[in-house]
């Protein structure tokens, strides 16, 4: 087996592969990543995805690709076919990442690494990243089935008022995200918190690019002081196939969370999806942050996989 630079290959070479890899997220995560994978090809055919491709008789069984954002690396994905015999699937795995990981870590101005694999199980590949000082955060992926479950009305205090997203939302839902994240564990997994700058490059990948599926409006909402019409909270959600929807985001600022406004939050997108006959909505949770995990399962979202996310900062 070899493992050699992916821009040495086209999109024909790769696409029988992605399409095995729509299938799986398909499975495992009721996700349509077709337009991720039509995306990935996109960057193929330009030479501009870099990366790592696994070679076995002659054709292409695996990959992982990464991309730099400034002083940052991010691992966008890996993913090796399943010829039947694990062991050799992990170790195609591994080697794929050690490639990554120590290109990324070599990189000239790069002092950040982070990646989160939706696809694999906790501690499947976490020995490439363990072995070169990365951190590691199990975070949970939760399912909420709407014909479990009856649709609620909670109450909303009089001093707030809810309203749909709109593009005019931006910049304070930004300042809304790194108030809502200051010291929390979610913003030592993705730095973009931390920051206003960062925050509005947050927003602006979930609702203009399809990584995270296709940004739905109608299920956005956020959460204002009715006097001071400032927002205090915010949902935001996408689609990932055309009847399940995925919450991105969820946050209220840390002076509001007694007001039960992540309640009111989550039961206007499930309306929202329930009035376009979506059959169910995913998120995911950091493990660490039980508080917002027993706020789920009290509304009925169920934990159906615990993956990682990494990180290291050189």
């Amino acid at each position: 087996m070899e493992i050699l630079d992916l821009r040495h290959f086209s999109s024909a070479d790769l696409r029988p592969l992605l399409e095995d890899e729509v299938v799986m997220w398909g499975r495992l995560l009721s996700w349509d990543y077709a337009g991720s994978a039509e995306m990935i090809l996109r960057y193929m055919d330009a030479k501009i995805l870099p990366g790592y491709a696994a070679i076995e008789r002659g054709s292409l069984c695996g990959y992982s690709f990464f991309v730099y954002e400034q002083s940052k690396g991010v691992i966008g994905d890996l993913y090796v076919r399943d010829g039947g015999r694990t062991s050799n699937r992990r170790e195609v795995e591994e080697r794929l990442l050690t490639h990554v990981i120590e290109t990324l870590q070599q990189s000239p101005g790069i002092h950040r690494v982070e990646a989160q694999l939706l696809a694999h199980d906790t501690g499947e590949v976490a020995r490439p990243f363990l072995q070169q000082g990365f951190s590691r955060h199990p975070r949970v992926f939760m399912n909420f089935e709407m014909r479990k479950h009856p649709q609620t009305a909670p109450t909303l205090k009089p001093e707030f008022e809810i309203h749909p997203w709109s593009e005019q939302e931006y910049q304070p839902a930004a300042a809304v995200i790194t108030a809502a994240y200051r010291g929390h564990v979610d913003s030592d997994i993705n730095d973009q918190y931390r920051t206003l700058n960062g925050s509005l490059r947050f927003l602006n990948n979930i609702v203009r690019f399809p990584g995270c599926g296709t940004f739905d409006p109608q299920g956005s909402f956020v959460v204002s002081h009715r006097h001071s019409r400032s927002p205090v909270g915010l949902i935001l959600c996408s689609q990932i196939r055309p009847d399940v929807g995925h919450i991105t985001q969820v946050c209220v600022l840390p002076e509001y969370r007694s007001a039960g406004l992540g309640v009111v939050l989550l039961a206007a997108t499930t309306r929202s999806l329930r009035q376009r006959r979506f059959q169910a909505i995913s998120l995911t949770v950091t493990e660490a942050n039980d508080r917002a995990i027993a706020l789920y399962e009290r509304i009925g979202f169920e934990s159906t996989r615990v993956f990682d996310a990494f990180v290291w900062e050189g």
